[in-house]
């Protein structure tokens, strides 16, 4: 396990290393490939999860069985936490998108810590607040944004959080297959494609299998106001 990267995460960053060390004791390694499952709507939760590497995605499907994106998460982010204070079902569903490496924290473990480090339930709060204010906005969006303006924002914030350098742009490996996207942003593949397709042709853009590479940034901010 890359305990490094669990180090840089804002919950574990102010521990000290005996602390910190007595903490990845307690953790269980979980690996997932593409398309795996950790938990589901509707499982009793007992234990939240850091993400080592890969990517998850948290969806809730609808009784048609179609599927919304409620976000995709990368390394050093953690999912799962609303269990530890609310023993009701889970509310989303947790899917790799590519070969994920997962630790998991039980939640007496975690109660334990919270009790003797009021720092780290600081930092637990601050990472719920950033996952309402996202969630809030995406229904902002959902109501003032048309299809277009919400794939562009999509875009610049998977770019934000897992893009790097190209020679021509920054390369985003979303991992996401156009289905995925589209429910993403909670619009049709087939409106979602006609976006994509528009900003490839002024040039904003370059698709790739699984991944865009992004031309011009500047565009694509104003297209996503």
């Amino acid at each position: 396990m890359d305990i490094e990267v669990l180090r840089r995460a804002p919950l574990f960053a102010s521990l000290g290393d005996e602390v910190f060390s007595a903490l990845t004791d307690e953790l269980t390694e979980v690996d997932l490939s593409r398309g795996a499952s950790v938990f589901r709507e509707g499982d009793q939760g007992d234990q939240l999860y850091f993400i080592v590497s890969g990517k998850i995605k948290l969806g809730r499907t609808a009784q048609d069985g179609r599927e919304n994106l409620l976000a995709i998460l990368g390394p050093g982010e953690l999912f799962g936490e609303m269990a530890l204070f609310d023993p009701s079902p889970r509310t989303a569903t947790a899917t790799a998108v590519s070969e994920t490496r997962l630790a998991g924290l039980k939640n007496e473990n975690l109660r334990a810590l919270l009790e003797t480090r009021p720092e780290v339930s600081a930092q637990l709060l601050q990472a719920l607040a950033r996952r309402l204010r996202r969630t809030n906005e995406s229904l902002a969006d959902l109501v003032f944004s048309d299809v277009p303006g919400r794939v562009a924002k999509a875009l610049l914030d998977l770019a934000d959080r897992f893009g790097r350098p190209a020679t021509d742009g920054i390369l985003v490996a979303h991992e996401l297959t156009q289905e995925e996207l589209a429910q993403l942003v909670g619009a049709s593949r087939e409106t979602v494609n006609k976006a994509l397709a528009e900003f490839v042709q002024r040039g904003w853009l370059r698709l790739e299998a699984r991944a865009v590479v992004i031309l011009d940034i500047q565009r694509l901010r104003q297209r996503s106001r």
